[in-house]
């Protein structure tokens, strides 16, 4: 575990340990109360940021399986004419999407069909 994990950990609930206390006492005097709010936004807002620190990226494997015999087919710029690199292919909401090298412009990559 990372020390910086476990020390957050340890001052959250130290946090929210005051925060129950300063609730609890609040029958005595009204402004503990907001001290006790104050206490649990700050608990809070120490736990968002210790899950930036845990959360780890989320790798996505796609397979795909074709039916018949495929064949490589150059992509050209609807614009400019200029061939498109297969490293300027990007999939976005799963829709691929290629970037002209020569003049810049995103194109949405269709497959035309076969009959």
């Amino acid at each position: 575990m990372d020390v910086r994990i476990l020390i957050g950990s340890v001052i959250v609930a130290i946090l929210f340990f005051f925060g129950i206390i300063f609730a609890l006492a609040s029958v005595y005097a009204p402004t503990r109360l907001i001290i006790a709010a104050i206490l649990f936004v700050a608990g809070f807002g120490i736990i968002g940021v210790l899950y930036m620190f845990t959360r780890k990226p989320i790798d996505f494997v796609q397979r795909v399986e074709f039916s018949g015999d495929m064949k490589a087919v150059s992509i050209e710029c609807p614009n400019c004419g200029a061939s498109i690199q297969p490293n300027k292919i990007k999939i976005m909401n799963g829709v691929p999407f290629a970037t002209c090298g020569y003049c810049g412009k995103t194109v949405e990559v269709a497959e035309e069909p076969k009959w």
